[in-house]
């Protein structure tokens, strides 16, 4: 009822998946490149992970477009099935006959003789799996097995598997291990930032028939603080605020419409000073405590000397006080209460404005002395500095043995949120949140982290510009020391860059998320850089 008021033909934030309306922002030209990577290797299996909404599906159907003409797929949309079904579904979408009530054995036989076929008329296989953090555990052993069926230079039936977090922790269980070690690509597909919420939504209205804008600069932020970057969400507000702009007769679109849509759509309100009212809480709350001589846990007084700190800055480090060696008299359980509530409101506060990676991003820059550019990518402004962005996928000991700060992605569910590990003590873990700083135990951190964490690189003094066939022996035998460390493996005396140096080079670059394209260029030697003496800010210890 409003397209003629705004000058569109069309509604342009529909949720339904219109191809019309397709927008692939950096971030999902960058998933679909490592979908499409994983796919021209040998291995089994993809993976995409994302919250809901990020656009996994815009992705996949993109994808689907961009697979040869000799590439037979299989799209599964609902996983939440049994081996039997999964099979019986599989050879459904590959017009694979069976009879009545067949084996598990006879499935896979019959899958296996369509692969087999296949091949043979130089045809590929791919199955697709939907919202995959449903599978069920024996569900992706089958899947597994199924996937056995190779030749010497790649796998009959590749597996793309997308999901939501939980994927990932799935894919962590013991059980399960054989089956992660067969992922050649993933990629974690992230919200959209401000820049690419004023691109999304002007893509969409131009699609629609308007090329003005129509949502001012105010409107664009509060479209992403409300949406926290999740483009279906972007759709419903946008939506609500063009009924409200109509029927008030008013253009441009400005942030109060936006809030009110937040209002109607998420239930949400503006909270624009929660967090002094926090720091005026905890200031009441420590005052109370020093009257009482209450003894405080470490955990509580930290948070509680954190806010008294920030509440003028919160740019700079802190560094969080620690309890006193006396031994006051312990305070009732009554007593204490109100304070360790106090304690979990402000960490939950800082969680709820984690939302955004690009603010994690900036606490980790400045942690190497820099800050990202605006309006780009954190990836790009790493570029623009000589540095390498990288996300990995691991345990928290791995990541402590690399040694580098990291932004880390976080689970409080339904809730995925950001933050930069700082530092790291035997029992607790320096954790930034929103330019906020606690001290966290390393029981909770586990419980919260997803094992997705990206590191900023550089490449060592010492390294060579790249390295090449055509490269110096020296140069060839400085990536081959280098990349023994890395893959803790005796280094090899070269005499020139072989075949075993490059399908090294490819392991290494598979293992780390980058294109194995066998070439050691400066992302590559930047991620080497990691391995090596160790430059910049350390997790344990002072600056590298």
């Amino acid at each position: 009822m409003y397209k003629a008021f705004f000058g569109l033909t069309d509604n342009p934030f529909s949720i339904a998946p219109n191809p019309s309306y397709l927008f692939l922002s950096d971030r999902h030209r960058e998933a679909l490149a490592h979908l499409m990577y994983g796919l021209g290797e040998t291995g089994g299996f993809v993976l995409l992970t994302g919250e809901v909404g990020t656009g996994k599906t815009t992705v996949s159907r993109c994808l689907l477009r961009q697979l040869p003409e000799n590439t037979d797929t299989a799209f599964i949309l609902n996983p939440s099935l049994t081996e039997s079904e999964l099979l019986a579904t599989l050879c459904d979408e590959l017009g694979i006959g069976y009879g009545e009530n067949p084996t598990l054995k006879q499935l896979t036989d019959l899958i296996s003789q369509f692969l087999l076929k296949n091949h043979k008329a130089g045809r590929n296989t791919v199955m697709i799996i939907d919202e995959a953090q449903h599978l069920r555990a024996e569900v992706l052993e089958q899947l597994r097995l199924l996937t056995n069926l190779e030749t010497d230079t790649k796998k009959l039936l590749q597996v793309i598997l997308i999901g939501q977090p939980e994927l990932q922790q799935l894919l962590r269980r013991q059980e399960l291990r054989q089956l992660a070690q067969r992922i050649t690509a993933r990629y974690h597909l992230l919200p959209l930032t401000v820049p690419e919420v004023e691109l999304y939504v002007q893509h969409r209205l131009r699609v629609a028939g308007r090329s003005e804008p129509l949502f001012n600069r105010g409107a664009v932020k509060a479209l992403h603080k409300f949406s926290g970057g999740i483009p279906r969400v972007i759709n419903l507000l946008c939506e609500r605020a063009l009924m409200a702009a109509y029927g008030q007769n008013r253009t441009p679109i400005n942030k109060r419409m936006v809030y009110a849509a937040a209002a109607e759509v998420l239930g949400e309100q503006p909270r624009g000073s929660a967090k002094w009212a926090w720091t005026s809480l905890a200031l009441v709350v420590i005052a109370a405590a020093a009257t009482s001589a209450w003894w405080w846990s470490p955990q509580l007084q930290a948070f509680a000397t954190h806010q008294l700190q920030t509440a003028t800055s919160v740019t700079a480090p802190q560094t969080l006080v620690q309890p006193s060696q006396a031994q006051p008299a312990q305070p009732s359980a009554v007593a204490a209460q109100p304070a360790v509530s106090v304690a979990n409101q402000l960490l939950e506060s800082a969680i709820a404005q984690s939302g955004n990676i690009d603010n994690a991003y900036a606490g980790l820059f400045a942690l190497w002395g820099e800050a990202p550019f605006a309006g780009v990518s954190a990836c790009q402004s790493a570029k623009a500095l000589g540095m390498l962005c990288t996300q990995q996928q691991g345990s928290l000991e791995q990541l402590v043995k690399l040694n580098y700060p990291a932004v880390v992605y976080l689970q409080s569910a339904p809730q995925l949120f950001y933050g930069v590990l700082v530092k790291k003590q035997p029992q607790q873990l320096l954790l930034q949140l929103n330019e906020q700083q606690f001290w966290v135990s390393n029981a909770w951190f586990e419980q919260h982290f997803t094992g997705t964490y990206e590191l900023l690189a550089t490449k060592a003094q010492d390294a060579p510009a790249e390295v090449t066939p055509s490269s110096g022996l020296a140069q060839v035998q400085w990536l081959e020391d280098n990349l023994a460390r890395a893959q803790q493996r005796p280094a090899r005396s070269m005499s020139y860059f072989d075949a075993e140096l490059e399908q090294a080079i490819k392991s290494f670059q598979s293992q780390h998320n980058v294109v194995a394209d066998g070439v050691a260029s400066d992302s590559t030697l930047a991620l080497l850089g990691l391995y090596g003496a160790h430059h910049g800010p350390a997790l344990v210890g002072g600056q590298g």
